[in-house]
C-alpha cells in the first residue's frame, strides 16, 4: 500500500540534515524547529495560527478541550472515520452522536447532522476522509452557532471553493487538527499532530493544554496534558513540507491513470470528487461488488490494499452504550462493505501501477 522507503530515499539527506541540527543543539522539545513548522503549516493553512501537538488523535482531545467540552455534552460527527475521531469524544467525558455520510464523498452529511443536533450540542466534526474535504460551507450554513472542528488528519494541503474563494484544509472551521502519522501525505519519522485556528483566545489555551495546562513553568492555570510536538519529527517535516504539494499533484496524477483504466469495469465504482474539491489523494477507494473476494485475489498476487473502514464506529462493541443498531447509519454501513483501497503513493511507476489495474480488470472479466 506504500512504500515509505522509496520517499525517503529521495529526501534522506535533506531530513537528516535538519535532524542532526537538532542533535547537535540539543534541545529536543519544542524550540525553535516546532515554531519554524508551525509559521509554515499556519502558512500553509491560511490560519492565524498553528499549535503542534504529540500526535493527530491529541489534536483532536485538545481541540474539545480548548472549547470547554466535557461530561454531558454531545459531539456530532461521522462513524465512517478513523477511530481517534470519536475515541476523543469519550475520552473528554463527552458524547458522540453518529450521523450517516454522503455515499459519494464518503464525508459527514450536512442535513443529517442538522437533524441530530440537540441542547447538549457543543461541536460538529466533519472529517475530510481520504484527502478531500467535507462540504464544511454546507455544515456552517445549517449549524450556524456551532463550532466547526474539522478533522483533517487526511487532508493537509485539500482544497475546497466555498463561496468563490479557495480555502484550505483547517482554514474555515473554528479548530482544524492535521495527522503527521507516517502513512499521511505529509507523515513524519513516528507520530505528530498539529492543530489550526483563526481564533487568538483559542490559540492560547492550545498552547497551555499541549504543556500542562501553563504557559509559564511550573505555573497551572488548569489541569493539562503532555502532548508537545518533538524537535526531531518537525525537523523531519519541515525537509519534507517543500515536496508535499509536488507529491500530492503526483498522487493526482496516478489517481487519473486509475480513473481511465478502471472506467467501465462492472462491479467497480472509482472515487468521486466534489468538483469544489482538489483532493490530495491520501487514500485512492473503490467501491467494489464481491469486496473480500476481490482482496483475496490481490493478496494472492502481492498487490496491496486495505479496507478504510471494515466496521462503522457506531457499531463497534465499545460504543454498545450509545445504543446504536444496525440500519441506524446506512451508507456507512454499506460503504463498509464495498470499499477497499489500493496503492496511490506518489513513488509507485507507471508499471506499478499498471500491475495493479490489470489485477483489478482480470478479477472483474475472468
Amino acid at each position: 500500500m506504500l512504500d515509505l522507503k522509496a520517499q525517503h530515499a529521495t529526501i534522506r539527506e535533506e531530513a537528516v540534515a535538519k535532524m542532526m541540527e537538532v542533535v547537535d543543539a540539543q534541545l529536543f522539545i519544542l524550540g525553535e524547529p516546532v515554531a519554524k513548522l508551525e509559521e509554515e503549516i499556519a502558512a500553509l493553512s491560511r490560519t492565524k495560527h498553528a499549535i503542534g501537538c504529540a500526535n493527530g488523535t491529541d489534536a483532536l482531545l485538545l481541540a474539545y478541550r480548548a472549547l470547554g467540552i466535557g461530561r454531558g455534552d454531545e459531539i456530532i460527527t461521522s462513524p465512517f472515520t478513523f477511530f481517534a475521531t470519536a475515541g476523543t469524544i469519550h475520552n473528554v467525558g463527552a458524547t458522540p452522536v453518529f450521523v450517516d455520510i454522503e455515499p459519494k464523498t464518503f464525508n459527514i452529511d450536512p442535513a443529517a447532522a442538522k437533524a441530530a443536533v440537540t441542547s447538549r450540542t457543543k461541536a460538529v466534526v466533519p472529517v475530510d476522509l481520504f484527502g478531500q474535504m467535507a462540504a464544511i460551507e454546507c455544515v456552517r450554513e445549517l449549524m450556524p452557532t456551532v463550532p466547526i472542528i474539522e478533522d483533517a488528519a487526511q487532508s493537509i494541503g485539500a482544497s475546497r471553493r466555498i463561496d468563490g474563494k479557495v480555502r484550505m484544509a483547517g482554514e474555515a472551521a473554528t479548530i482544524g487538527t492535521f495527522s503527521f502519522f507516517p502513512s499521511k501525505n505529509l507523515g513524519g519519522y513516528g507520530d505528530g499532530g498539529m492543530i489550526v485556528t483563526q481564533d487568538d483566545e483559542l490559540a492560547t489555551r492550545l498552547k497551555r493544554l499541549r504543556v500542562h495546562g501553563g504557559l509559564k513553568t511550573y505555573f497551572h492555570d488548569e489541569v493539562g496534558y503532555n502532548s508537545r510536538l518533538d524537535a526531531l519529527q518537525a525537523a523531519v517535516l519541515r525537509a519534507k513540507l517543500p515536496h508535499l504539494a509536488s507529491w500530492s499533484e503526483k498522487r493526482r496524477q496516478n489517481a487519473a491513470f486509475y480513473d481511465g483504466a478502471l472506467a467501465g469495469i462492472s462491479g467497480v465504482t472509482t472515487p468521486f470528487v466534489d468538483p469544489a474539491n482538489v483532493s490530495i489523494f491520501n487514500q485512492y477507494t473503490l467501491r467494489v461488488e464481491r469486496r473480500d473476494e476481490l482482496q483475496q485475489y490481490l493478496n494472492e498476487k502481492k498487490i496491496g490494499n486495505s479496507i478504510y473502514y471494515p466496521l462503522p464506529l457506531h457499531l463497534q462493541p465499545c460504543f454498545e452504550y450509545l445504543g446504536y443498531r444496525k440500519g441506524q447509519c446506512p451508507e456507512a454501513e454499506r460503504a463498509a462493505t464495498e470499499v477497499i483501497s489500493i496503492p496511490i503513493y506518489p513513488e509507485l511507476s507507471q508499471g506499478q501501477l499498471e500491475e495493479v489495474a490489470a489485477a483489478i480488470r482480470a478479477f472483474y472479466t475472468r
